[in-house]
């Protein structure tokens, strides 16, 4: 008898540690992954490959990385990919700056006559021109910026060169702009063309938002219109809008007209002719298409 009353005794012992030691788990796993009693049901999500880690495991080898170990793979990348060799930068002069002007002219990031001074408003210029190609934007004209900028624009003429005249590629129309009403605007010419059955009625300079903000793209439809719009969001001017997707809309802009290209929208398209979007937005009716296309 005395043996099995010590056997038993052991064996509740040794259930209720197993016990204790479960639960102790459960907390730690809650704690580490949550840090507080609200959100321990996302942890099960957030590591499906491994229910049963514990989510201590998968923060344990950038913890326990040293300095070294991480850091190790940035000087052989650099060495590898050395920086491209900058061409042009702030400040340059001469008539290669003036072909770059041209050049960025040519596909709208550039309203300015060209002088042949590398200024604020050329390096503004080449810096929206390579964050759109995921370029580096540092505002100066390297190997690789200038090969990419050869390859889409033409050699400029002397009117170009001069600032009389800028031979503007034009937009190759979506097939979705062929049929019915339909503000056809490319983002590739950035240029808003009025079509009604697949024909030309109008056409304009627009510019679009940020890469922090930026303009949907798709086939949508007019949802609303407001001559004399004020966001609610920026407390700012949207005379002539005309929505067409949430907050986005096409709209006269003032700073458009004003700064050109240098500046963005916050989502919205943005017309700088006046005259032009006024006429448009007395034409355009609710339910008329809008194509937003590379």
């Amino acid at each position: 008898m005395l043996r099995k009353n010590i056997a038993v005794r052991t064996l509740a012992a040794a259930a209720a540690l197993t016990v204790a030691a479960v639960t102790a788990g459960c907390t730690a796993q809650a704690a580490t992954d949550a840090g507080t009693d609200a959100k321990p049901s996302a942890a099960p999500t957030t590591s499906q490959p491994g229910p049963e880690a514990s989510p201590s495991e998968p923060a344990e080898p950038s913890e326990s990385a040293s300095p070294s170990e991480s850091a190790s793979p940035s000087p052989s990348a650099s060495s590898s990919a050395p920086p491209a060799k900058v061409l042009m930068a702030p400040g340059a002069k001469g008539e290669q700056v003036k072909e770059l002007q041209a050049r960025l002219a040519q596909i709208g990031w550039f309203d300015d006559k060209p002088t042949g001074s590398y200024g604020p408003v050329t390096t503004t210029a080449v810096k929206g021109f390579q964050g759109k190609r995921q370029l580096p934007a540092t505002g100066s004209t390297d190997e690789v910026t200038w090969q990419k900028l050869l390859g889409m624009t033409t050699k400029p003429t002397r009117a170009e060169l001069d600032g009389k005249d800028v031979e503007k590629p034009k937009a190759k129309l979506d097939p979705r702009c062929m049929e019915g009403r339909v503000m056809c605007i490319s983002k590739t010419t950035r240029t808003l063309s009025w079509m009604i059955d697949g024909k030309v009625l109008s056409t304009m300079d627009v510019r679009f938002g940020s890469q922090y903000t930026p303009t949907r793209e798709g086939e949508f439809k007019v949802g609303w219109k407001s001559r004399d719009h004020v966001s609610t969001i920026y407390d700012t001017p949207m005379p002539y809008a005309m929505f067409f997707s949430g907050g986005q809309a096409v709209h006269y802009s003032s700073d458009f007209a004003a700064r050109g290209y240098n500046g963005a929208s916050h989502g919205c398209v943005n017309v700088r002719d006046k005259a032009a979007v006024a006429a448009l937005f007395d034409q355009v009716r609710t339910g008329d298409k809008v194509v937003i296309y590379w």
